[in-house]
């Protein structure tokens, strides 16, 4: 591992010295690029000085030892030095985790559709909470966010959610959050303080390129358009701007109602049923290339159960790589880097084993 950094500690210094050459601004790709290579490297060279200056600390704490008599002053000095070793452990993973390669992908925009499973209303109430947990992580990772379509649901949750996802690694660490989530908490319903188990589906899809771009024949498009439910004043009870686009080909239904205007509603539907027949297209040529579904390392399988959120414990648990953090309450305001970061080195490590 060390080789590897010492390799890419010395290309930060040829990044950094290219990006203040005034030529690199003429050629916009490769400034881009450079940016983002230097955004990368500079993660890299934080956290190795980090985990540097800790394991300094862990040797001079431990020298002390040699000297140190007061027994209150030697069990203070080993709480500090198991304190530092916490750190240094999570630093030392938090290295091996990026170290994982830049994918082209890493940057793509994408399309996150969340949906009530099992569990009634209890479900879409989580659908709203997982929509505000992925903003809240994109708002921290300095991502913007747009929302595509939205289903209200009685109770003030979502039956589905759709959104947009763009900036800096997005792919990179939402790709592997599709599947089933699995609830486990107290209803506010629940009169005898009974623990209810409900679940919502995630699918993460890819934006396509310019490059990539679906054809879609509006002759292979049913569209009909309804009144908006749920916020927006009386606008929304008075003019018919949500719109229903059904594939015929495919059978894919797509919605859109959160703009008042049906233009707008039916660009959004556009850029979604786009998304859907990409990721459709990918699915059936993964199926083509090998017989079970389990033989592909990190396919995203949806129909596996990949996490649990457990209220009462303040737990969560993904199942796929036996990572549980007891800190729910800060994951659900977006702090998903332990478990985003963990998911990108482990689905790595799995397809180098293959």
């Amino acid at each position: 591992m060390l080789e590897k950094v010492s390799k890419l500690l010395q290309r930060f210094v040829e990044v950094e010295d290219l990006l203040g050459k005034p030529d690199t601004f003429l050629d916009q790709e490769l400034y881009r690029k450079l940016t983002q290579d230097h955004a990368y490297l500079s993660a890299i060279k934080d956290t190795y000085d980090s985990l540097q200056k800790v394991s300094r600390q862990i040797l001079e704490n431990e020298s002390l030892f040699v000297t140190e008599k007061d027994p209150e002053m030697i069990e203070i000095i080993k709480q500090e030095v198991a304190n530092l070793r916490n750190s240094q452990a999570f630093l030392q993973k938090k290295i091996e985790n990026l170290l994982v390669p830049p994918d082209p992908r890493d940057s793509r925009n994408v399309i996150m559709e969340i949906r009530a499973g099992t569990g009634g209303e209890e479900a879409s109430l989580f659908v709203a909470n997982c929509a505000n947990m992925y903003r809240c992580y994109a708002s921290s990772k300095g991502w913007t966010t747009e929302t595509l379509s939205f289903t209200p649901s009685d109770m003030g949750g979502f039956k589905e959610y759709i959104m947009s996802i763009s900036g800096q690694n997005v792919h990179r660490l939402l790709q592997h959050e599709g599947g089933i989530h699995r609830v486990q908490r107290v209803p506010e319903t629940e009169a005898q303080g009974r623990v209810h188990t409900s679940a919502v589906t995630v699918a993460v899809l890819l934006e396509p390129l310019p490059s990539e771009e679906i054809e879609i024949d509006e002759r292979d498009l049913q569209i009909d358009t309804y009144r908006s439910s749920g916020a927006g004043g009386q606008h929304v009870n008075k003019t018919d701007s949500a719109v229903r686009m059904t594939h015929m080909p495919s059978g894919i239904v797509v919605t859109c109602q959160e703009e008042r205007s049906q233009h707008k509603n039916r660009e959004k539907c556009l850029r979604f049923l786009a998304a859907k027949l990409a990721d459709r297209a990918k699915m059936q040529q993964e199926e083509a290339l090998s017989a079970t579904r389990s033989a592909q390392v990190g396919s995203g399988d949806r129909s596996e159960k990949i996490r649990t959120y457990n209220f009462p414990q303040n737990r969560i648990t993904d199942h796929r790589i036996g990572l549980t953090l007891y800190k729910l309450d800060k994951v659900m305001q977006g702090d998903l880097d332990d478990m985003t970061e963990a998911l990108v080195s482990y689905f790595y490590q799995q397809k180098l084993s293959v």
